[in-house]
């Protein structure tokens, strides 16, 4: 059984470069190697939808230093990917309160999310400036504006068109979502795991694909009912 779309809180990235006696941004560099490596993954497991929550809303904290590096290496990893997004037929998405984002990043994303929109292969989510608590609250202004109509507050979700994860996983060891699609994950799996990011590759990335396998499914049945119902579908 393989998730259509996994989500990913890559962590680990400074405490992998600070037990090298490296600079943070150093684990954040060899962080994306690991993005191209879960990519690659992702379509050779038959994954549609890839997640990756790359900035959070809480992130602009950080030290100034830091968060100019890390906005200059997304922009830089936008214009590198491009060519690499066409040949494998990745659709490319970033999600977020881009307000926040300059102007020069906002058009690299907004080029490439232009150039990649009829791709139909894996759809590669990127997450920055984004939080959860964001999202939900940012989705009732607007629903609360359009007279909240019923049945319909999923569409005013920064993520409306985009299926709610089944599988979310964190690196590094941390056991918490962090404010990453709090309304989205109500029914998804967990798999935590104590690798840094920057040592999450495929075969890693493999074993969280054989656990989701293992697992059963409920939403909130009980184990007779979703036996009965497969049962009945074959």
């Amino acid at each position: 059984m393989i998730p259509t779309h996994v989500a990913i809180i890559m962590d680990g990235n400074g405490r992998w470069a600070k037990m090298r006696g490296k600079e943070r941004i150093y684990g954040h560099y060899e962080g994306t190697e690991s993005v191209r490596a879960c990519c690659e993954y992702a379509v050779e497991a038959g994954v549609r939808w890839l997640s990756l929550f790359a900035f959070s809303e809480e992130n602009w904290a950080r030290p100034e230093a830091e968060v100019t590096e890390l906005m200059h290496l997304m922009a830089k990893s936008i214009l590198n990917e491009r060519p690499t997004f066409e040949k494998n037929n990745i659709r490319f998405i970033v999600v977020g309160n881009r307000s926040r984002l300059s102007e020069a990043l906002n058009r690299d994303i907004d080029g490439a999310m232009a150039e990649t929109a009829a791709n139909t292969g894996l759809s590669l989510v990127i997450f920055l400036s984004y939080s959860g608590r964001w999202d939900i609250e940012q989705a009732a202004e607007r629903w609360a504006a359009d007279g909240a109509p019923e049945g319909r507050y999923g569409d005013y979700l920064a993520t409306a068109g985009i299926p709610d994860p089944d599988l979310l996983i964190r690196t590094s060891g941390e056991q918490r979502i962090s404010n990453f699609l709090l309304w989205q994950c109500a029914y998804t799996e967990f798999y935590f795991t104590p690798v840094l990011w920057p040592d999450f590759r495929k075969a890693e990335f493999r074993k969280a694909l054989e656990d989701y396998a293992s697992r059963q499914r409920r939403f909130g049945k009980t184990g007779d009912q979703i036996t009965q119902e497969t049962n009945d579908s074959k």
